[in-house]
């Protein structure tokens, strides 16, 4: 097989294993939801997915429940759920009016009842109802988007803006007990900073998000300004959370076919957080160091980078990745580097991400495509699409953060 069948392989297996079926259904049993009513409110673009996880286990013992995931992300119906597809990864008005479904739901319940919260990665932009205007957290949203902040810089913002984030969700659902599920997007695993954190106690401070609405440079209106000066919720009494999986899942899998197909596998780090070129230059520079090699290799990194939005043009993060390490790859042979979004959509596209090998930049330069131009306009998009390097999966029904991978075969 040759590279791009490798790494098709290898994007498959991983993706495969982070599929949340089955961690949702372990993370369930044992839990005791015998009493009261049971409500099922289950956010992010692997909402659906979770949902019917938790359908097929419980069954009529869910009463009533909400799923808000992102477009085109809704598999069909469940039984006795209602699902809402809303906009990612800024809020539209659908997912104003799907989180007021949402907050109805678990309105009145009473200390008997029971909320089943399953949260994944895309929550924040879904599970929203601002408390300024919508006009106004879709303009800071976009600032900090195109800034280049950080997950956790963002959600530090959005959860003051909000009537559901920031362990407020819990809040509403008082005197009822939440078992929160979550399947992590973020590094580390954060959980008041997953989705916003909307059923977790918050750790961040007003002091901090002042500062990075400083530090992004961020134009609010003096009522933005005043929200970011009050304090969120520091301890919740009603609430259990579980995470079922994570960005070293996706790893460890990559790992484990990496191994199967003959390639001696490393994994770097599944902390990956800098600017998403730079990650791609970097594992071109490890194909540049180990040239000479005489066995296959495989350098794996899982994490979340940031694209500083300078141009006009379409991509994500996995996309920039895998063109930023085209240049360099060039001068090698028999080399590939490849990221994906577990999720299967890679920033406002359709694509998961990119692959490139030492010959995109001649299929380019053919057509007269500048990579390093293409890469200033925040195009990978179209660039990768000349070279037939795009990576298009669909939406794959998990959510736990990406993959880049460098292959060296031998």
């Amino acid at each position: 097989m040759g590279l791009r069948e490798d790494a098709q392989k290898i994007i498959d297996s991983a993706i495969n294993a982070a599929l949340p079926h089955t961690a949702v259904k372990k993370a369930i049993e044992g839990i005791d939801f015998s009493g009261g009513k049971l409500v099922l409110v289950s956010i992010g673009k692997a909402g659906w997915s979770m949902a019917k996880a938790a359908s097929d286990l419980l069954g009529d013992r869910i009463d009533d429940g909400v799923v808000i995931t992102k477009y085109d992300h809704s598999e069909g119906d469940l039984p006795n759920i209602r699902i809402f597809e809303a906009g990612h990864p800024v809020p539209d008005e659908n997912s104003f009016k799907a989180t007021d479904e949402v907050i109805r739901l678990v309105s009145n319940l009473s200390a008997d009842d029971k909320v089943l919260f399953l949260v994944s990665g895309g929550g924040s932009a879904l599970f929203e109802r601002p408390i300024i205007s919508s006009d106004e957290l879709e303009d800071i949203t976009e600032q900090l988007l195109a800034s280049g902040a950080n997950i956790v810089e963002i959600n530090t913002i959005r959860k003051r803006l909000s009537a559901v984030k920031g362990g407020k969700f819990a809040k509403l659902c008082e005197p009822a007990y939440v078992y929160s599920i979550i399947l992590s997007d973020i590094i580390g695993d954060p959980l008041d900073m997953i989705a916003s954190g909307p059923a977790y106690p918050d750790s961040s401070t007003y002091d901090e998000a002042l500062l990075i609405a400083q530090k992004y440079n961020i134009n609010m209106s003096s009522e933005v300004k005043e929200l970011l000066s009050k304090e969120t919720p520091k301890s919740l009494t009603n609430v259990t959370t579980k995470v079922t999986g994570s960005v070293t899942q996706l790893c460890m899998a990559a790992e484990k076919t990496c191994k199967e197909l003959g390639y001696k596998p490393l994994v770097l780090t599944a902390s990956l957080c800098c600017e998403a070129r730079e990650a791609g230059s970097f594992l071109a520079s490890i194909a540049e160091y180990y040239k000479d090699t005489k066995e296959s290799l495989a350098f794996i990194a899982g994490g979340e980078t940031v694209v500083r939005v300078k141009g006009k043009g379409l991509g994500g993060r996995n996309q920039e990745i895998a063109l930023g390490a085209a240049e360099q790859l060039s001068k090698l042979n028999n080399v590939a580097v490849f990221s994906v979004g577990s999720d299967g959509t890679d920033g406002p596209t359709d694509a998961a991400g990119g692959y490139v090998d030492n010959n995109t930049k001649e299929i380019l330069k053919k057509q007269n495509i500048d990579i390093h131009e293409i890469l200033d306009n925040n195009d990978a998009y179209n660039g990768l699409k000349a070279c037939n390097g795009l990576i298009i999966t669909g939406p794959t029904g998990t959510n736990v953060n990406d993959l880049s991978v460098l292959l060296i075969k031998r």
